[in-house]
Order: structure tokens, then sequence, then C-alpha cells
């Protein structure tokens, strides 16, 4: 199985984050999305993924993309430990959850709508904060909300054992502290964030640890 990452994406970084949890082997091709006008932008990789984006995975021979069809791939065909458990409600909790994040959060801070309003709109970056901000904090409350019942006692997002949801929590509030956010009205939030990241399988995945890296 062949991961195309980088290393601050936190896309892939969910990808990465369920690839250690099952304990799958994988050889990561770093795709470096800044360095000569972006990587992703290349022929290339193009060919492999004409979304311009990444994680993108080769597995079966087939090239799979977008994170959460991804993780719901591997949790198919890897079902232990499974990522989306429990009853089709219960899954269901964990579907939307992530997709709070994955649909409605990370599209509209992510690195090519932050150098749209850098490059086309003109933006300094006190304004690419504000914005980024912005929806960070619209988002965060509605996560925070969820927590507050579906995590109190437990662990993790939701229940005693990391999921989907997990899987992408963590790289946003890993984003969020990169970019100055102020997570201090956000308890549960920071109380999941913190349990995973005493987990191997998520320091594995990490930013600082891949081998691109900078």
């Amino acid at each position: 199985m062949k991961l195309y990452t980088y290393f601050r994406s936190s896309a892939a970084y969910r990808v990465r984050i369920a690839l250690s949890l099952k304990g799958i082997g994988y050889q990561s091709i770093p795709i470096h999305l800044v360095k000569n006008g972006g990587e992703q932008h290349s022929e290339a990789y193009k060919a492999l993924n004409p979304a311009e984006l990444v994680p993108a995975i080769e597995a079966e021979g087939e090239i799979l993309r977008q994170s959460i069809a991804i993780i719901e791939y591997l949790d198919e065909v890897y079902p232990e430990p499974s990522l989306i458990p429990g009853s089709a409600l219960e899954r269901s909790r964990i579907r939307a959850f992530s997709q709070d994040i994955a649909c409605d959060i990370h599209p509209l801070n992510n690195l090519r709508v932050l150098q749209y309003l850098e490059r086309n709109l003109n933006c300094d970056a006190a304004s690419k904060t504000a914005w980024y901000h912005h929806w960070l904090g619209m988002g965060f409350q509605a996560l925070e909300k969820t927590l507050e019942s579906s995590s109190e006692g437990s662990g993790f997002c939701f229940g005693d054992t990391p999921t989907m949801a997990d899987c992408c929590l963590v790289p946003q509030v890993y984003n969020a502290l990169r970019f100055d956010f102020d997570v201090s009205g956000f308890r549960n939030i920071m109380r999941v964030y913190e349990r995973c990241m005493e987990v191997e399988a998520f320091m594995n995945a990490s930013p600082e640890s891949q081998s691109d890296s900078q």
C-alpha cells in the first residue's frame, strides 16, 4: 500500500492515524504542497488524483482518494480494530462528527483557500488569521457541544476506544494550535485531544514524526 501524503496536511494526517491504529504497513510518498509551486499540481500527480489534493492511497491496484472514504475503506478491509463501531445509530454519529470537520471546518481553512485569500483577494496575514479563527471557532463550538454528551466520562470522542471521529479531531486541533487559536474555552475537545496524544498510534502519525517533516 502506498500513501501519497504531506506531513502538515490534516486530511493525510487523518489517514495516517487510521493506518497506525490498525497497524497497517504502508509506503509513504511525500507530495510537498508548497515546494515548486506545489507538487500536487504536477502532471504526474494529477494523473493519479485529478483533484490535485492529498491524501491518495494506492491499494489493490487502484487509487483511492478523499480521507473519509479511505478510512471507511480501511475499516471494511481491515475490520479490527473498528473505527466506526456500534449500532447503525452509533455509527451515524461517528460519521456525522467526522464530516463536521472534514466537510464544514477544514475546507474553509485548507491551504488552497488561504493561498487564494492572499494571492487573489490581497488579504494580509492578519485578515487570513481572522478568517481562519472565525470559521474554526464556529466549528469548534458545535463539536464541543456534541462532546458534552457523547464523550463525558469516556476517553475518546465516542467511547473508550478511538474512532474515525478522533482521527479527524486530532489534526484539526493540531492546526488550531499551530495557528494560535485560543482553545481555552473548549474543555471537552482538548480533553479528547490530550487523551489521543497519549496513544502511540497518534504520536506515530503526527507531522513531526514524518519523513518529510520540516
